[in-house]
């Protein structure tokens, strides 16, 4: 750095603010990130690597689909449709666990609607509960 002097006795001056302002930033910025992957790390991706036991079941994933249905929601599990969270309980019932659930939800639907569906699928016992919204 070249300072100019202007008089014999005064001393230059630097105005730190900016060079502070840049060091929290900074700092901020590396306190915000470091945190993040903790999380990510305890996510499961639902995928399995097991060579020579495939089957038909491995490869059809289980969908449950909400859809809109003239003045209320349906759940629809392969061709059978349930309206109430009974019904739908029940149906989820004998499904296998292990593969997990996909629930598909369609245009105009509720967010209570996919949290019922969601919540259904918990109560019932499946661990691996994938939301896929609507395209």
């Amino acid at each position: 750095m070249r300072f100019a002097r202007r008089s014999v006795g005064r001393k230059p001056e630097l105005n730190l603010a900016s060079m502070i302002d840049a060091t929290f930033l900074l700092l901020a910025f590396f306190i915000f990130t470091t945190g993040q992957g903790l999380d990510e790390s305890r996510l499961s991706p639902n995928l399995r690597a097991e060579q020579g036991t495939e089957s038909k079941d491995d490869l059809d994933p289980q969908v449950l689909e909400v859809m809109r249905s003239g003045d209320g929601v349906v759940f629809r599990l392969g061709s059978a449709e349930y309206t109430d969270r009974a019904s739908l309980m029940d149906a989820l019932e004998p499904l296998p666990r292990e593969p997990g659930l996909f629930v598909r939800v369609g245009p105009g639907v509720d967010v209570g609607s996919a949290a019922l569906a969601i919540q259904c699928a918990r109560d019932v016992g499946f661990e691996a509960v994938t939301y896929v919204p609507a395209r």
